[in-house]
C-alpha cells in the first residue's frame, strides 16, 4: 500500500488542539473567496459539515459579518473516536464593503457546503454617458 506523508499534517493538528475549537468570543476563521461577476460581486465561504441554520449572516452599514457554527455529530454510548481532524466550533468573518455596493439587495444561497453571497454594485457606481450640448448649455446624463 502506498502511502502518502505530509510532514506539517500532524503540526497543524496539533496547533488547532492546543488553540481549540473557535468560540464565538474568539472565533476561527473562514476560508473564503471574493470576485468580480458582470455587475454584482460575489463573495463565497467554504463552510463544510455547517447546517444553513447555524449560519448568521449581518450587514451593518458598509461592514458584512459572517458567523457560523459546526456542533458535534451526536454520538452513541459506544461510539470511541480514532480520528478528529475536522474543526468544529465558531467562525466568524467580518468584509469591509465599498460605498460603490448595493447592500440592501444582498442574495445569500447555501449549497453543498459553501454560502455564496451576490452583492449588487449600486446604480450610482455604473458607468453612464453624458451628452453635451451645443449652445444652451444643456447637459443630459444616461445610463
Amino acid at each position: 500500500m502506498l502511502m502518502r506523508t505530509d510532514p506539517f499534517r500532524e503540526l497543524d493538528r496539533l496547533a488547532q488542539q492546543l488553540m481549540g475549537p473557535g468560540t464565538w468570543s474568539k472565533p476561527s476563521a473562514m476560508p473564503m473567496d471574493a470576485y468580480r461577476e458582470g455587475d454584482e460581486y460575489v463573495v463565497a465561504f467554504d463552510l463544510p459539515g455547517v447546517t444553513a441554520d447555524a449560519i448568521d449572516v449581518d450587514v451593518e452599514r458598509n461592514m458584512l459579518t459572517v458567523k457560523a457554527e459546526r456542533r458535534p455529530v451526536a454520538k452513541a454510548d459506544d461510539v470511541q473516536m480514532e480520528l478528529a481532524e475536522r474543526p468544529l466550533g465558531a467562525f466568524s468573518r467580518q468584509i469591509v464593503l465599498a460605498d460603490t455596493l448595493d447592500t440592501e439587495h444582498i442574495t445569500a444561497d447555501y449549497d453543498a457546503g459553501v454560502l455564496t453571497l451576490r452583492i449588487p454594485i449600486a446604480e450610482r457606481a455604473k458607468p453612464r454617458k453624458i451628452s453635451i450640448g451645443v449652445g444652451s448649455g444643456h447637459k443630459e446624463i444616461s445610463s
